[in-house]
């Protein structure tokens, strides 16, 4: 399993996460995915350009993951919700034993369930405050 610190912005994702590869080097990997990328979401044109995804692998063991937030989807950035841990299970059961585990006496944010990114994903603030995103890439051959 992997632990990769996601880190949230309100519209300076993109800069910051350039800002951090220029320090620390790495690659961004798939690119930078943007609000208006998505299929179906109705957004004001100034949030279209907003980074849904990217993710700046450092090393091996290091990969830094960012976006944006949508204040027309009723996002707000404070203090607290700018940094959540993002785990990458081994599969998809024990992404939903850990969100299921997690989640517990928390808030929900997202189900965990099938993206059209092509993972399971979920995300939530546990019991104590703390942010967490649960995301389970789905193989070639998975459903």
């Amino acid at each position: 399993m992997f632990v990769n610190p996601y880190l949230n912005f309100d519209g300076k994702a993109e800069e910051a996460m350039t800002f951090y590869k220029s320090l620390l080097g790495g690659e961004f990997e798939g690119g930078v995915s943007y609000f208006g990328d998505a299929p179906g979401m109705e957004l004001p044109e100034d949030e279209k350009t907003r980074v849904m995804h990217i993710s700046l692998k450092v090393s091996d063991q290091v990969t830094i993951m960012a976006s944006d937030i949508a204040p027309s989807m009723g996002h707000t950035l404070t203090k607290g919700n700018h940094n959540y841990i993002s785990l990458a299970p081994d599969s998809k059961e024990e992404g939903e034993r850990i969100f299921r585990g997690l989640s517990e006496g928390g808030s929900i944010e997202m189900n965990y369930e099938k993206t059209f990114w092509g993972a399971y994903f979920g995300s939530f603030v546990d019991k104590y405050g703390i942010g967490w995103m649960i995301n389970y890439t789905l193989k070639p051959d998975e459903e």
